[in-house]
């Protein structure tokens, strides 16, 4: 705040107020939703509203406040801040690449919607930016969701080789395999032609060593909306087992073939963790 009073051109010194201003208002948000975790957990330990009230030299009807006020706990499986969504890019089919623009499916567009909508409801913002179709993507960054198959991105295939337990394989066709079971999933589309897929979700370790990123496909794009619509049920749940730490895990999902709307999602392996 010295240093912000102390800048003598008024219109900067607006400017850098703002700034903190955000910056100070997305630490309270954060530290809201750190408190509301923390009773809940005093709750769920044992603890009554009074006992906790006591501990906390407040009113019983205080704490009832708090653990209602800020956002889930939830809220953290994605970050603190504004989260960047990469969504794997293409060339347009049939047009020379160096006369093509990136495109996205479909199906990573309502992805990115859905997953807005989620962030939104937990007072996070999203954004979404294109992975060229040289696959090269910055992953050392905080609060990063990557949608893009490792077909795409020689640098997302490289990371996932680090995943003892699940990975992508290909013969015939792609599909995801958990090496631990000894167990192949192949998508449904490939099979016989039904709506469905198979999806991978996890938080993998960034390149250089000092964090994590959210990481989603599926055999098909389709797979990925799974992924989301799993995400989007099944939140608060999946948190609780593994907070922000590593895991992985494979998802199916059934479509409607006609509007391409998830209607069903399920876990069909283990939260595979990657740390003790």
């Amino acid at each position: 705040m010295e240093q912000v009073s102390g800048i003598t051109e008024p219109v900067e010194r607006a400017k850098a107020a703002i700034d903190l201003m955000a910056t100070y208002q997305g630490w309270v948000l954060e530290l809201s939703r750190m408190r509301r975790e923390a009773i809940e957990e005093a709750q769920a330990s044992g603890m009554t509203q009074a006992e906790i009230a006591k501990r906390l030299g407040v009113s019983r009807g205080r704490v009832g406040q708090l653990a209602s006020a800020g956002p889930p706990p939830e809220r953290a499986f994605f970050g603190t801040d504004t989260v960047t969504v990469s969504l794997g890019g293409k060339y347009e089919a049939g047009k020379d690449p160096e006369q093509s623009s990136e495109v996205v499916t479909r199906e990573d567009i309502s992805n990115f919607e859905h997953l807005r909508t989620l962030l939104g409801g937990m007072k996070l913002e999203a954004k979404y930016e294109v992975v060229p179709p040289t696959g090269i993507i910055n992953l050392n960054r905080d609060n990063h969701v990557v949608i893009c198959g490792p077909r795409l991105s020689p640098i997302v295939a490289q990371v996932l080789e680090g995943d003892h337990n699940l990975g992508f394989e290909k013969d015939r066709a792609w599909h995801l395999v958990d090496r631990k079971a000894g167990q192949e999933y192949r998508s449904p589309m490939d099979e016989d032609g039904s709506a469905g897929d198979f999806g991978y979700l996890g938080r993998l370790p960034r390149l250089d060593g000092r964090g994590t990123f959210l990481y989603i496909a599926g055999v098909h794009s389709i797979g990925a909306n799974g992924v989301v619509h799993f995400l989007e049920n099944n939140l608060a749940e999946l948190y609780r087992e593994v907070r922000t730490r590593r895991f992985s895990t494979l998802i199916s999902c059934r479509y409607d073939p006609k509007t391409l709307d998830v209607l069903e999602s399920r876990r069909v392996t283990p939260l595979y963790r990657h740390e003790a």
